[in-house]
Formats: C-alpha cells, structure tokens, sequence
C-alpha cells in the first residue's frame, strides 16, 4: 500500500499592501509547480483570494513610524505570540516572512530556533539604518531575498546566506507606458499637465499627508488654472481620510481624477508624480514619470531615524542611483510652497528630465530579473525540491 504523502504546508505573514501583492505573486507562482501546496499565516485580500488562510486581519499589522508601534505594541505582541505558538504547534514545512521585519524578524528566530526553516524575502533597511539589526537577521533567517542589488552586498559582508531576485513591479511593467494612449483610456484630456498625487497606501500615511496634499494641488492650481490631477486609491478607508482633507480646505474645485486602484494607470497618465516615498516611488521610476518625493512622520520617528540613519537619501530611486537623482523634500521641507515649486521646476527642465528618465530606465532594466520564478526557486531548494 502506496504511503500518503501531505502536501506541502508553509507558513508565511506579509503585514502590509506592498507585501500583500508579493505574496500572491509568490502563491501564485508556488501553486503552478506545487498544485496542493497550502499557506496560513497572515495575509491581505490578494493573498487570500489565491487561498491563503489568514489567521489575523493584516490591516493590524500596517503601522507607520516609532509613535504608532508603540500604541499598538501590546495588540502586536499578543497576535505575534498566538501565532508562534500556532507554528510551534503545528510546524510547517516552511516559513516565509514578507517584509514587515519589526514583527517578522522575532517570530522568524523563534521558528528557526525550533528546526523551522525561515526565507526572509525583502530586506529590513539594515543598510540604511540600525545595521546591528544584522547579527538577529543571521540567527533568524536561512536565506535572506532581496529586492535591490547593493542589499545582496551588504548581506555578504556580514556573512548572511543571500540571493537577490530582482524586484516583481520590474517584470510586470513594461519599459515604456504610452501617456496618450493611457489618458484616452482614462478619458482624460491630452494636452493639459497632469499630477499623479501618491500620497500613501496606508491609513497612517493619509492621515499624516493628505491636507499637504490637498494644499499643494491648490497651489499649484492657483498658479496653473489648466493643471489636473489623478489619484489613486488603495481602499475606501484611504479614500475617506483624503476626502476629509478636500472638505476641510475647501477643495470642492480642484480637478482631481480619483480612482480605485489602478495606480500604474495613473502615473501612466501624468506628467510627474508628487509621491509619499516607499514602493510610489518604484512604481513611479519604473513608469518612467518624473517625481517629487515627500514624507512626514512624528518628531521622534524622525529624529531616531537622523540619529540611527548611515544614508543620504532616502527614496529608493536615489538610493539604486547613488545620487539625488530625483528632489526629497521631507518633514519641515515637506510643505505647499516647496513642493509645488520643485513639480514646476522638474516640470521646466527638459534636460534634467530626458537624464532622469533615462537613468529610471537603466535601473529598471537592472531589476529586471523574474523575481517571483527565483524567489519560488529558492523556496523549492528550502524545502528540497528544486528541479534537477
């Protein structure tokens, strides 16, 4: 009698939008080599529409900055501890922690401690800030998959088993999106200059910029009667908060495209992109669209982040570049006036912009990798059964 093999059972957590979308790419591909492969952990509605059973709603792990971690470190704590206890108690043929290392990295140690095998796939920003955090992610992780090539160098240095796979917004968007083309789609006028405003997918980050926001498209507005903008929305509850901000400036007027989703349809659409920094700005360079990068957080966020930071820029596409490729203007800078004053000057500039524009798609071609075929590869090579 022929013995019944279980399928393959792995555990896997994504806390946020960006991780979400990772995971069901990763799911996805995972499902076309393994058919009965199962996934419980935490995950968001694409992760689960592809199956994956989440134990807890991922929207109580998306929390932004020092301030709010700590009003929600008891809540956080307990949820990480159930679900230890749920994989002690249950181990899987493997753990996958996607990004969201604040929570990820702690129960990581405790499963590979217990003779779980753990892949870390997008790497915490040890190379910009606390880089002692490393020495936890070696006892942590088997592997470490990164996204961006200087992450699989400074990962060597310290001895880190390491691959990077490339980033998946890469293999999805194509080298040139034609803006005609995309603005006669969307029903959009096209000879009139169009902002894509991006000003985060968390609930946090709307919260903290949606009334700059706001402020700097009447700004500019003010100054630029034929201007309009797009904008993408995540959720309903993004949404919600944008629209306070509208009513509370008196913003009825302002010609705002809104839109669910869709956010690549938007940029595609517009001439540049004011974007809160995070994935907005991969999205962005690899668009092609020039950008205007901006960020607010609390006080003492901020200023752990100045204190503990080893990096000049802080937006990814300045960090990939090397350089400041692309303007960041940040907290106290992070106003109207300024802001609506660095889109005119990006705007203004066509030199600056064929540069920029060009160097956006040499990075691209850079990440350009099939990152969710490499990162199901080193899964299989985890749980040993790569492909001879």
């Amino acid at each position: 009698m022929s013995q019944i093999i279980p399928p393959v059972r792995i555990g896997v957590v994504a806390g946020e939008v960006s991780g979400d979308l990772l995971g069901a790419r990763l799911i996805a591909e995972l499902r076309r080599r393994l058919p009965a492969v199962q996934f419980e952990g935490i995950g968001g509605p694409e992760m689960v529409a592809l199956g994956c059973r989440s134990l807890f709603p991922m929207e109580r792990l998306s929390v932004l900055g020092l301030t709010e971690i700590i009003g929600r470190y008891r809540e956080l704590r307990a949820i990480r501890a159930r679900l230890r206890r749920h994989f002690l108690e249950n181990p899987p043929d493997l753990f996958i922690g996607i990004d969201s290392p604040g929570f990820n990295l702690g129960l990581e140690l405790a499963l590979r401690r217990a003779g779980i095998r753990t892949l870390h796939y997008v790497s915490p920003q040890v190379w910009a800030w606390r880089s002692y955090r490393v020495r936890k992610i070696r006892r942590a992780v088997n592997r470490m998959l990164t996204l961006f090539p200087f992450e699989e160098q400074f990962y060597q240095k310290h001895n880190v088993p390491v691959e990077f796979v490339g980033h998946p917004l890469a293999d999805e968007i194509p080298p040139e999106v034609d803006m005609r083309q995309m603005r006669a789609r969307l029903k959009l006028p096209p000879d009139r200059t169009i902002v894509a405003l991006l000003p985060g997918s968390r609930v946090s980050e709307l919260r903290a910029h949606a009334d700059m926001f706001v402020k700097t498209a009447l700004w500019l507005q003010g100054r630029h009667p034929e201007m309009q903008f797009i904008l993408p929305f995540v959720n309903r509850a993004t949404r919600q908060i944008f629209e306070e901000a509208v009513k509370r400036n008196r913003a009825w007027d302002l010609p705002i495209t809104r839109m669910h989703g869709h956010s690549r349809d938007a940029l595609g659409a517009a001439d540049i992109a004011l974007t809160a920094s995070g994935t907005a700005t991969l999205e962005t360079m690899l668009t092609r669209r020039l950008m205007v990068v901006t960020y607010r957080m609390s006080w003492l966020s901020y200023m752990l982040i100045r204190i503990f930071s080893h990096i000049k820029h802080y937006s990814m596409p300045n960090n990939l570049a090397g350089r400041a490729l692309v303007p960041e203007l940040l907290q106290r800078d992070a106003v109207p006036e300024k802001l609506g004053t660095e889109i005119e000057a990006q705007l203004a500039d066509p030199v600056h912009a064929r540069e920029t524009l060009l160097a956006f798609g040499q990075i691209g071609e850079q990440l350009r990798r099939g990152a969710s075929a490499r990162v199901a590869d080193a899964v299989l090579r985890e749980l040993g059964r790569a492909p001879a």
